[in-house]
């Protein structure tokens, strides 16, 4: 600004900006905490993460202050099982060639030891550095190491110093915006007085070209008689013209000096005469008459516009919003720096990328985390990809879908729970093996993980509640917020009788209810309002399905609650039918059957449309590889307690397969099917047919000799496309 002092204003979001400025237009009163949920904080043209809020507070409160920034990192797979940490955006300021050269001499120096490697892979797509982190080095250890003793963690000074009404004055947000708004109002100001002057201007030359036309032949005759321009100038001063004609277009002007006399005349000033005497012969034809009546009208209503906005602060305001509205549309543009909730050293989750993955779990309690879009999408019938590489006899037994911030619970053989991130969790390849559970959770000799629960969205927990279900056939219903606070070391979560194992368990509300499937291929659905709420989280529950000898519990799902009666389950499950099997001729060119074809049109009639709308689908998928989808209409609401009924027939063709899963699905969502050899394919739910409960399906999965189908998971919001196969699998049983 002057000797002796500096400024420093951080650039910000003009849109976020304009909206502050709209605000106190509409508030003037508004206090700080307003306006900054409006305009946040600084928006840096290079992106990265401004840390925390308290720091741009005390900037736009006293007008001094530090902003904390930091890169933006990912983590990425590298090079024989490393870890890449990822920078695509730097603090603003900040030289990337300083920061390598940086990084490159705490390398050297052994003060992150964690450092392989460091690159500057930037392109015009945009920044990307890279660091390898060691293959036994921890990432997040390095990643910190980094943000503290480099420039991919800075702070940037704000000092709003600034020359206010020719004076320096150290400004907080709130004075900047004003001062800034009081000057626009000024602007708008000027400019209408400057558009009035030139309006009363051009409205005070219409007036003599008015009065000339209306005494156009006495015009005409006297600039023809004059010795020269100068006297005719001068003869139009003199006389007065009669004006009865044009008198109320001229008292519209309202011009002070320059009105309609009492005897009906009306003296030209001297830019009238000059303008008459400028006058081209083609304004005197009678549209161009006409039309210098118009100019004049419309010209008066401008004038009229001007004054208004000059007496009212109320219209100068309105123009202000306008202007301010149009620039927001025309130059605005979206936010590149986010700001981060929390202090300086806040915690680490708040740089974790949000990023879908596929979350697998082994039977040898390997769990690792692999990036959804890695796999591809295969059709049934298809022979898979190569899996995760296990230990002999181990393979993958639960597999999920989620991202970086799902909490997940774990559940132990001994009937504890432990909870992590899955940030927390190992990310490997497909053909990876993972990270042993027993080095990450504070596991008892003899304890393993046997099952593992993803979380939903926070907002939803105060809702739900967790089912437990043993392989035993016992259930138990909490609330989820019985398992919301985990401790380190685990806390107790249900328990167990010896040699009993906890089969499933899934969150659910008191309107739902739930399904249980055996390894024999039986299957019962009962309300989970039959299962009372238990307030403990050490007992041992009730019974769910009254087990054959040898069978066993293989799965736990939640259906939604259905108040049909089973007659009209029978019915609609009839007419469905119906609607398929017609559907599928009309596909293959065939003419669907007459009694199908009127059966299937009740299906847009009531209820059968309301039914069909909310309808279910339980998938089952036997261990040889087959499997089918089911209408969850089929699976009549018992009494909890009973023997259930047939889900899957086994018993065809002297077969000994048994069920490995069975669970709700939709027509958009794929399997995840895994094999005792390691193999894993994708496959996608829409293929699967729809067939009666007391049926095997069709072939899923080719299977080689001694192999079998021991894991089947369910991928919800896949997105990718699927990678085509015309090999399909034949057909197992009746469809």
């Amino acid at each position: 600004i002057a000797v002796g002092m500096a400024t420093n204003i951080p650039p910000h979001n003009l849109g976020e900006v304009i909206d502050a400025c709209l605000a106190l237009i509409d508030d003037p009163d508004a206090a700080l905490e307003d306006i900054m949920e409006l305009l946040p904080g600084p928006d840096f043209p290079t992106g990265a993460l401004v840390m925390g809020r308290a720091g741009i507070y005390e900037a736009y409160r006293t007008g001094r202050g530090a902003v904390a920034m930091r890169a933006r990192h990912k983590v990425e797979p590298g090079r024989n099982g490393r870890e890449n940490l990822v920078f695509t955006e730097v603090p603003y300021q900040v030289n990337k060639e300083r920061v390598l050269e940086k990084i490159g001499e705490l390398a050297r120096s052994k003060q992150i030891e964690g450092i392989a490697g460091a690159n500057d892979e930037s392109d015009r797509e945009g920044v990307r550095l890279v660091v390898e982190v060691k293959r036994d080095a921890d990432a997040e250890v390095v990643l910190n190491q980094l943000f503290r003793f480099t420039q991919l963690q800075t702070s940037f000074g704000v000092n709003m110093l600034a020359l206010n009404g020719g004076r320096p004055e150290q400004m907080g947000l709130l004075e900047v915006l004003r001062a800034f708004l009081a000057f626009r109002e000024q602007i708008i100001v000027r400019r209408t007085a400057f558009l009035l002057e030139e309006a009363r201007g051009k409205a005070h030359t219409l007036a003599g070209l008015a009065v000339a036309v209306a005494n156009i032949d006495d015009v005409v005759a006297l600039i023809r008689h004059a010795p020269d321009a100068a006297a005719a100038r001068e003869q139009l001063m003199e006389r007065a013209w009669p004006a009865a004609d044009v008198a109320p277009l001229i008292a519209l002007i309202a011009e002070p000096g320059r009105t309609v006399g009492e005897d009906g005349g009306y003296r030209l000033s001297e830019a009238q005469a000059r303008a008459i005497l400028d006058l081209r012969l083609h304004r005197l034809t009678g549209l161009e008459r006409d039309k210098i009546g118009a100019d004049l009208r419309q010209i008066v209503e401008e004038i009229r516009d001007y004054l208004d906005i000059l007496g009212s602060r109320i219209r100068v305001l309105e123009i202000l919003r306008e202007d301010l509205g149009e620039m927001r549309e025309t130059y605005a543009d979206p936010r590149r720096t986010a700001i981060e909730d929390g202090d300086f050293d806040q915690d680490i989750e708040d740089l974790i990328q949000r990023e879908d993955m596929v979350l697998t779990f082994t039977h040898g309690g390997y769990i690792k985390r692999v990036p959804l879009a890695t796999y591809r999408a295969q059709r049934r019938g298809g022979k898979g990809r190569a899996g995760m590489k296990t230990k002999e006899e181990d393979f993958v037994d639960q597999v999920y879908v989620v991202n970086t911030h799902t909490p997940v619970l774990f559940f132990s053989s001994t009937g504890m729970v432990y909870k992590l991130k899955v940030y927390r969790l190992p990310l490997g390849t497909p053909q990876a093996r993972g990270k042993a559970m027993v080095n990450m959770l504070p596991l008892q000799p003899g304890e393993n993980i046997s099952i593992i629960l993803p979380l939903p969205d926070e907002s939803e927990w105060p809702d739900l509640d967790v089912m437990f279900a043993t392989s035993s056939g016992t259930v138990r219903r909490n609330s989820l917020a019985d398992f919301v606070n985990v401790r380190a070391n685990g806390k107790i979560a249900m328990k167990l009788d010896e040699g009993e194992t906890l089969v499933g368990v899934e969150t659910c509300d008191a309107g739902q209810d739930v399904l249980l499937a055996t390894a024999a291929g039986r299957a019962i659905r009962f309300p989970v309002a039959d299962v009372r709420r238990f307030r403990g989280r050490d007992s041992r529950g009730v019974r769910g399905i009254r087990l054959a000898a040898g069978d066993r519990i293989i799965s736990l799902s939640i259906l939604n609650h259905i108040d049909a009666d089973t007659e009209t389950r029978d019915e609609y499950v009839r007419i469905a039918n119906a609607h398929k099997r017609a559907g599928s001729r009309i596909e293959q060119g065939e003419t669907p059957n007459r009694e199908d074809v009127e059966l299937a049109a009740r299906i847009v009639e009531a209820p059968w449309s309301e039914m069909h709308a909310v309808e279910e689908f339980v998938l089952a998928v036997s261990d040889d590889g087959l499997g089918k989808r089911t209408s969850a209409y089929e699976y009549r609401i018992t009494g909890r307690g009973g023997i259930g009924i047939v889900n899957m027939d086994l018993d065809r063709d002297g077969s000994e397969a048994r069920v490995v899963g069975a669970f709700p699905v939709e027509k958009e969502d794929e399997l995840i099917l895994v094999t005792n050899g390691g193999q894993i394919i994708r496959v996608p739910v829409d293929g699967i047919g729809v067939v009666g409960r007391k049926t095997r399906g069709v072939y899923l999965f080719r299977l080689d000799d001694d192999e079998r189908v021991v894991s089947v998971s369910r991928l919800r919001d896949a997105n990718g496309a699927a990678e085509s196969h015309p090999e399909a699998g034949p057909e197992a049983g009746s469809a």
